[in-house]
């Protein structure tokens, strides 16, 4: 009895393992495989389907796409598309390099011709503004007792206004630079005018073949530059731009424009050029500043230096 109160009592626990779980990952693999398998079979229909000018352009663009995209000319491209050589039109084998269809064929251009139809073109607008001045002169009161000293002509510089003396009736005052009130009122209404057009202005006054010296060296050369000057600010007085004046001279006698009687009062004149432009272009180009090395404007400051402490 004491022998099996002894026994030792064995407990057997079953521990029930239900089937292995093995997650979700097989579906998305197979997820995977089914998007590749359909990629794969739209692919094969696609090349199916697709013309042989299509495929052709497919693999001109991926074979240089840098070269279509940004420099146009050779490769696939349409006319609606804003990228340069892409599109949807895939059949053309030509890339676009603007928007629009554009004739393949190169153009030429004759310059020459296009510079004579410039010329022409302005030819027409100063002799547009010669008959405005005219006709300015007919209607105003002012300037038409003062008709017989005006005179315009067309040269090869461009539209030439010249305001000349009469014999009872000068523009400026005796030997001097001072302009005359008639003269005054003349240039203020030319200067209105003058101002509508884009033409850079040039003006050069003259003197009749009268010998005028003074003490002090003063001649019919200075007198005729500061004639034109005096002319000049009368001119912006009356409305005409600063900057539209290229160029003010003084030429004395030397051009004059009765060269049989060199002392008559008609060679006393202001001459005003509405420039075209090859004069002006001309003026501008002899004006140009030179342009010194830096190296050679050194030496030649270090030379004025040393002589001048020489000295």
């Amino acid at each position: 009895m004491a022998d099996e109160n002894m026994r030792p009592i064995v407990v057997k626990r079953i521990k029930k393992v239900a089937g292995g779980h093995h997650g979700g990952a097989w579906k998305i693999a197979y997820a995977d495989f089914v998007t590749a398998m359909m990629a794969f079979f739209l692919l094969m229909w696609l090349l199916g389907s697709t013309a042989k000018g299509d495929l052709n352009g497919i693999s001109e663009y991926f074979s240089t796409p840098l070269k279509v995209a940004m420099a146009g000319g050779t490769g696939s491209g349409d006319s609606s598309s804003v990228i340069k050589g892409g599109g949807a039109d895939l059949t053309r084998r030509n890339g676009q390099v603007k928007k629009g269809d554009i004739d393949p064929t190169s153009k030429t251009y004759n310059l020459e011709a296009a510079k004579a139809q410039v010329a022409r073109a302005e030819a027409e607008r100063l002799e547009s503004l010669k008959q405005k001045i005219e006709s300015v002169i007919e209607v105003n009161p002012l300037l038409k007792k003062y008709k017989n000293q005006l005179l315009l002509d067309i040269t090869s510089e461009g539209l030439r206004i010249q305001i000349v003396d009469e014999q009872n009736r000068p523009m400026f005052a005796l030997a001097k630079a001072e302009l005359q009130p008639y003269t005054k009122d003349i240039l203020n209404v030319i200067g209105m005018v003058l101002n509508e057009v884009p033409n850079k202005i040039g003006l050069s006054g003259h003197t009749d073949a009268t010998p005028y010296f003074s003490d002090a060296g003063y001649s019919n050369w200075e007198l005729s530059a500061d004639r034109a000057n005096a002319s000049r600010r009368e001119l912006v007085k009356g409305g005409l731009g600063d900057d539209k004046v290229l160029r003010v001279t003084g030429v004395a006698s030397a051009v004059a424009l009765d060269r049989k009687d060199p002392f008559n009062p008609i060679n006393r004149r202001i001459s005003i050029i509405v420039m075209n432009k090859r004069t002006e272009e001309a003026v501008q180009r002899d004006a140009a500043a030179l342009e010194v090395p830096a190296q050679q404007a050194e030496a030649a400051a270090q030379d004025a230096s040393a002589a001048a402490g020489g000295h």
